[in-house]
């Protein structure tokens, strides 16, 4: 009988990947995807640990999960990712029916973990370094247009709200050789889009350099070697710290044709005296002069961002002074999160935490104003024609896509049409109509895949 698997995942980009990759080492061990958590012989939840309810969710899921594995012993529960690294044996105790707790640097031992498990209970392993780099793995990926290239794992900063450099470890950056083969055999299985991971993917290389010589990032060329690769038509990256953003960096975007005319931009808060308590390497004039750097370095760039409602102390004029910011910076879009202890993480001891009703006020108006200036920003492109790179069906089974700056488009038609723009596939689109979060348009020539 067919032995089956489900990988669940909560969380980031880097979840994703190793997702893909846990699906690929139990694929290559000879389990099938299961339609659902009933029908599986193997769970795995890949857990996040940046906000306070991700060990919500774990626990709760796990909830789920014990009748099953009352009914069927022979399941085997998985947690992975950050929160397996953070809780370690914190998780069997909650939940002693979990049968393997594998953190972020031992995925590659994920097989033989689950075949100790059967002969001899419960297993852990949370290492503090990575041997193997997951993009090394076997991947079962999503798309077969797109995938994620791990280019560096850890972080070397130090902000205060920031559990990652506890459960990541320090930066450790795989080498160019070994990132351009990767990048090469997408390619041949007909990759077209590739996005560069890392926490702090714009200080790849730092660690690479030659001991005693200066460090120094090697992104800018990364971008460009990787932009040269036959095949790839679109390279992204996530996610960049603004104080690493050099000028190498700006010209290497501008240059390298495949290089989209996308960044994250991670603001946090527009507040300085906010910005110094979370250790942030920057202030809210220096960020803005960056941005302006960069927009006129690559025109027709879209930035999104992210900021934190609520950090320990923020005021009102703190508040004040991150929409005074946001609308000043005018991002395509924002990822806005209310501020969640994390325990381990400087912030967690600090004084001032603003009251619950409070930050669910100040982010309310934060989403306001943000949506107001990304409606703008899409309704400008309104009558303009845009390369759209589809991914399947979106709303109403249509096509949709995304832009080279990484706008979502819906091309809607009549019943059957979605043939006309198939997954993996490149077409030109009129834009006809925006929303705050995706574009409207409608086919000028067929797709086609180049």
């Amino acid at each position: 009988m067919e032995r089956r698997y489900l990988v669940r995942t909560f969380g980031c980009q880097m979840n994703e990947h190793d997702s893909e990759r846990i699906a690929g080492l139990l694929e290559a061990d000879g389990l099938a995807p299961a339609g659902e958590v009933a029908g599986a012989d193997v769970v795995v939840l890949n857990t996040c640990a940046v906000r306070e309810n991700a060990d919500n969710r774990l626990y709760g899921s796990l909830g789920h999960l014990r009748p099953l594995k009352d009914r069927n012993p022979a399941m085997r529960i998985v947690v992975a990712g950050c929160l397996a690294q953070k809780d370690r044996g914190e998780i069997q105790r909650r939940a002693p029916w979990v049968d393997v707790v594998v953190g972020t640097h031992a995925l590659p031992g994920l097989l033989e973990l689950l075949r100790r498990s059967r002969d001899e209970g419960p297993q852990m392993d949370v290492r503090e370094y990575t041997e193997v780099f997951p993009s090394a793995l076997p991947a079962r990926r999503e798309s077969p247009h797109h995938a994620w290239v791990s280019v560096s794992v850890g972080c070397d900063n130090r902000c205060t709200f920031c559990i990652v450099p506890l459960v990541r470890g320090p930066q450790r950056s795989r080498p160019l050789g070994e990132v351009l083969a990767e990048v090469q055999r997408l390619a041949r299985e007909g990759v077209v889009e590739v996005t560069l991971l890392g926490q702090n993917v714009n200080t790849y290389g730092r660690d690479l350099t030659v001991p005693g010589s200066a460090r120094r990032s090697r992104f800018a060329g990364l971008l460009r070697a990787v932009g040269e690769v036959e095949g790839i038509r679109r390279v992204r990256f996530t996610s960049p710290h603004p104080h690493d953003f050099t000028d190498d960096v700006i010209a290497a975007m501008a240059e390298t044709e495949a290089v989209c005319e996308h960044i994250h931009f991670p603001l946090q808060s527009g507040s300085d005296r906010v910005l110094q308590a979370m250790r942030r390497s920057y202030r809210a004039e220096r960020y803005l002069a960056w941005l302006e750097r960069i927009r006129e370095g690559v025109p027709g760039v879209a930035v999104t961002t992210d900021v934190i409602v609520g950090f320990p102390g923020e005021t009102e004029v703190d508040f004040a002074a991150t929409l005074d910011v946001v609308a000043r910076a005018r991002f395509d879009a924002a990822f806005t999160f209310q501020y969640s202890v994390r325990p381990g993480t400087a912030a967690a001891t600090m004084d001032g935490a603003v009251p619950k009703e409070v930050v669910q006020e100040r982010f309310d108006r934060l989403v306001v104003l943000q949506e107001g200036i990304s409606l703008e920003r899409n309704r400008a492109l309104v009558g303009e024609t845009v390369e759209v790179l589809f991914e399947g069906e979106g709303r109403k089974g249509n096509p949709q896509g995304r832009t080279r700056t990484n706008k979502l488009v819906h091309v809607p038609g009549e019943p059957g049409e979605q043939a006309a723009a198939p997954a993996g596939t490149f077409a030109e689109a009129r834009i006809t109509a925006a929303a705050p979060h995706h574009l409207t348009g409608e086919l000028r020539v067929p797709a086609a895949r180049v």
